[in-house]
């Protein structure tokens, strides 16, 4: 294969010969010759096939200096010669640039992309390195769905600075153990001081400050926010977002706030012993039997600084809101708080808060390992787990209807609170969610209730 050919830069092509060589009878061999040029990477190499009518044969032949067969197939190399030699004076790449225009050099084009792709490839390596994730399980698969949705690519010249910002934003998140969660067990969303200078709670305009220089940073459609939120998707085995109130539930699981009033934690007959008006409120609607919505906003507002439960006393906690929803339907009197799977910022704010203010708060999720994965994160918190052991479990798959026994799936997460439990989900390979085991839950909760019944009126105790 020869050298790509040169432009030349002398005189104009003869009017004569320009009108000659670019006669409709040729307009096809010179398309063809076009079309494998810009393939070559517009070296003069290879052939073309010349199907051509008599007046374009005839032209043909006319410039090679002989009789061409129809159809036929014609080295580059020779036509390039053919021309060189003729009055056109100039190689097929000049020739062919001046009757059809400028050619594309295909292959430059993609080994350009290429080197691009292979760029910002590296930087995000830098990035994750430099945040301190490299080499953490679920990175391959965070890389991978980078590249197959093109995000880089759509960047185009900005994928440098939306991989530096995503990297900054990941590297405060690993910082807080949202993204490391074994690595720091004591840290995690909710808690006063996250590390790295993220406290729980912060905004997303906060966050975007700090690690874009721009309070939009992170907002929705910014390459940089599609970066972190498809790392935090995989750092915790949830589906990448697909719309926006999957991205602000997202947010909310690695203790970043999108707003103050989205995100919720369901409250059943949480009845906090103050005389201020929220406590009075929250007793009151537990007397009425109305479940609470509680936000950042309500919790950082008017019931910042109150009790929200009696010193020693239990509130369990659930992940499933149908939970919560048969408690309220049977009227049980156990405070109950349902996170709605993995805890939010608002989730992790009230729990937290109570553990701190000297509340017993125990934990009930599903038997799979996104559940007990849950489970370890508020264990680790000062929360007591709730029928979360092997026993349980094996109790559990046993009284368990078909509907209600699923395969179970994903990476296995260790139980340090009952190590046994790993053991026994891992060899019996059955997943059995929360709400299949109501009525046993249902009656530790109406115990509660009758044994704070029985003290109050001092019965018991």
């Amino acid at each position: 294969m020869t050298e790509p050919a040169a432009t030349r830069t002398g005189p104009p092509m003869p009017a004569d010969t320009r009108a000659y060589l670019g006669h409709a009878s040729l307009t096809p061999l010179w398309d063809g010759v076009r079309g494998r040029l810009e393939r070559n990477g517009l070296r003069v190499a290879g052939v073309v096939a010349v199907d051509l009518d008599e007046a374009g044969m005839e032209r043909l032949g006319g410039l090679l200096g002989r009789r061409v067969a129809r159809p036929s197939r014609l080295r580059l190399q020779d036509l390039d010669g053919a021309l060189r030699r003729s009055a056109a004076s100039a190689g097929l790449v000049a020739v062919v640039g001046t009757l059809t225009g400028p050619l594309d050099d295909r292959k430059a084009a993609r080994a350009a992309k290429a080197d691009a792709r292979a760029g910002t490839a590296a930087q995000l390596d830098v990035a994750l390195a430099d945040a301190g994730l490299a080499d953490l399980s679920w990175v391959p698969e965070f890389v991978d769905g980078v590249r197959l949705a093109g995000l880089l690519t759509r960047a185009g010249g900005g994928a440098a600075t939306a991989i530096a910002h995503a990297g900054a934003v990941l590297a405060e998140l690993a910082g807080a153990g949202t993204l490391i969660p074994s690595a720091r067990p004591d840290a995690v969303p909710g808690s006063t001081d996250l590390g790295s200078g993220l406290r729980a709670g912060w905004g997303l305009a906060e966050l975007a400050t700090r690690c874009t220089g721009d309070a939009h940073g992170l907002d929705p459609g910014k390459v940089a926010a599609a970066l972190v939120l498809r790392a935090a998707a995989a750092a915790l085995g949830e589906r990448v977002p697909e719309s926006a109130g999957d991205a602000r539930a997202l947010w909310s699981k690695l203790g970043v706030v999108p707003d103050e009033l989205s995100g919720t934690v369901l409250a059943w007959s949480l009845r906090p012993p103050g005389d201020d008006p929220w406590s009075t409120m929250m007793r009151a609607r537990a007397d009425l039997g109305l479940v609470t919505h509680l936000t950042l906003h309500e919790l950082r507002g008017p019931a910042a600084g109150v009790q929200w439960a009696a010193d020693g006393a239990l509130v369990s906690v659930c992940e499933n809101p149908q939970v919560l929803q048969a408690a309220a339907r049977a009227g049980a009197g156990g405070a109950l708080v349902c996170t709605s799977g993995n805890p939010a910022s608002v989730g992790w704010l009230l729990i937290r808060g109570l553990v701190d203010q000297g509340v017993r708060v125990r934990y009930h999720g599903d038997f799979d390992w996104s559940g007990v994965a849950i489970a370890g994160r508020l264990l680790a918190a000062g929360v007591e787990p709730w029928r979360l052991g092997a026993s349980d479990y094996e109790v559990a798959i046993a009284s368990a209807s078909s509907v209600d026994r699923v395969p179970l799936t994903g990476r296995r997460v260790e139980t340090p609170w009952d190590p046994r439990l790993a053991v026994s989900m891992a060899h019996a390979g059955v997943a059995v969610h929360e709400e299949a085991l109501l009525d046993v839950l249902l009656s530790d909760l109406t115990q509660v209730s009758q044994v704070r019944a029985a003290e109050r009126t001092g019965i018991v105790g």
